[in-house]
């Protein structure tokens, strides 16, 4: 599959890695659809409670993100570059330093939990049901972040679909667990909203056992035996050198999503209801898209490993399209049956007409997400990433509180003036990431002409 890689057409291989991965976001968000509909069966506030917990959640989706995005470009380039012995010492490394990161972020959650959702406004029933879900989510830390660890392995390998078919029986499982876990039933208590946490941490350990096992399929793990999975500082360090900037930049969307249930909080509950839920159908919008970033970063650090920088530009540029074309679809879609899906998840008029707003605004956006997470992995598959971490911290921090202080409260457009707010910062973001790939492949294709 590594020289498929960096010698067939392109597009075809860009469909071959971004379909499988499609396809398993897909069930991934459904999988969220289906524990954000039954938290809407049991209360309003239970649903806000999910909402509310999303931010800290998203930081175990940073983390373990971050780590795979970082360990995808070095054992990827180490590929490319014929390094097989590094690549599968790398492999294990990065199983270990992922278990590390997942035992801190236990601790630092469980800790930590209860004052942020303070923070935020949260109290009595509304703040318990936050932190029990919280609470067994951050329990789960370690499985879901050797899960994108073992994901990493795979993508780096060109292996796309176990992943996916993980997604599809964890999608599965979720249909049976959250009402069981919720209800209680066979030997096992009500949980509540818990339960919904609790089902989704076991499927999370059901993952790790199977994608480790597809892990040591690709080679790439068990050669070196237990000796491998010893921490070496010089690795940790590699790994932490590209991991870090990846993770911060997708907690720099945890802190997006804070900043944004902050303001909407101010607007009651009924509106951190509607975030949550619309937020939910604009992921599955982008499931295409998701597809793309892996095979972009997959391709990108795999040729550039290779020296084949005229294939990387071309990765970009049919990304980029493939991307773009598929949101104009997402867009029309949207904008004219935002109030049947939001309709789909609450009865409640006020959340459906808070939520109905905001998906008729954020209908024209997807394309401008489509520029910055294309642009973003392919930079990361050129072990760059600094340049996505500054983007993010100025596209959820530093422009989104004087943005939405302004529309929001200044100008008393209320929570309208949030969803304008979101809309204005994300298009000057995907402006000012076009200007940087433009002028980072003009520099490749230069030192390119030069080399050769």
């Amino acid at each position: 599959m590594q020289t498929d890689l960096l010698c067939q057409p392109i597009g075809s291989l860009v469909r071959r890695l971004a379909i499988p991965v499609g396809i398993g976001f897909f069930f991934n968000t459904m999988f969220n659809v289906v524990d954000t509909w039954y938290a809407s069966r049991l209360s309003t506030q239970a649903v806000a409670a999910v909402s509310l917990s999303f931010p800290l959640f998203f930081l175990i989706i940073a983390v373990g993100s971050g780590i795979s995005t970082g360990a995808t470009a070095i054992i990827g380039h180490a590929l490319g570059g014929g390094r097989r012995e590094e690549a599968e010492l790398y492999a294990a490394q990065t199983i270990s330093f992922a278990l590390l990161h997942g035992i801190l972020l236990t601790v630092f959650g469980l800790l930590a939990a209860p004052v942020i959702f303070r923070l935020m406004g949260a109290e009595g029933e509304y703040l318990s049901l936050a932190v029990a879900y919280m609470g067994a989510m951050f329990c789960g830390s370690a499985f879901f972040i050797a899960n994108q660890a073992h994901n990493a392995i795979l993508n780096a390998s060109g292996d796309t679909k176990s992943f996916r078919n993980f997604l599809l029986l964890a999608f599965s499982l979720n249909l049976i667990y959250d009402p069981w876990f919720i209800y209680g039933g066979f030997g096992l208590p009500p949980l509540g909203l818990a339960g919904i946490a609790w089902g989704t941490v076991t499927i999370q350990f059901i993952g790790t056992l199977y994608l480790h096992h597809r892990a040591r399929q690709t080679g790439l793990l068990g050669g070196l035996g237990c000796h491998g999975f010893i921490p070496r500082r010089k690795m940790f360090l590699e790994l932490a050198r590209l991991g870090f900037p990846s993770s911060l930049t997708m907690l720099t969307v945890a802190i997006g999503i804070f900043v944004i249930t902050w303001f909407v909080g101010r607007f009651g509950h009924e509106a951190v209801a509607a975030y949550g839920i619309a937020t939910r159908i604009e992921q599955i919008v982008l499931l295409p898209v998701m597809g793309l970033n892996v095979a972009t970063l997959t391709l990108v650090a795999q040729n550039s490993g290779a020296g084949l920088y005229d294939r990387v530009r071309e990765t970009i540029r049919i990304a980029l399209k493939s991307g773009i074309t598929l949101m104009c679809i997402g867009t029309l879609l949207v904008f004219a049956f935002a109030d049947p899906l939001m309709r789909f998840f609450t009865a409640d008029p006020p959340v459906i007409a808070i939520g109905v707003q905001y998906l008729r605004i954020v209908a024209f956006l997807f394309h401008a997400y489509v520029i910055l997470y294309i642009n973003s992995f392919a930079l990361q598959g050129l072990q760059l990433p600094r340049f996505p971490l500054f983007l993010g911290l100025f596209r959820q921090f530093m422009a989104p509180l004087p943005v939405f202080w302004l529309l929001a409260i200044v100008l008393g457009w209320g929570v309208t003036g949030v969803w304008w707010g979101i809309f204005f910062v994300t298009w000057l973001s995907a402006g000012l990431s076009l200007l940087y790939i433009r002028k980072t492949m003009r520099e490749l294709q230069y030192d390119n002409g030069i080399s050769g």
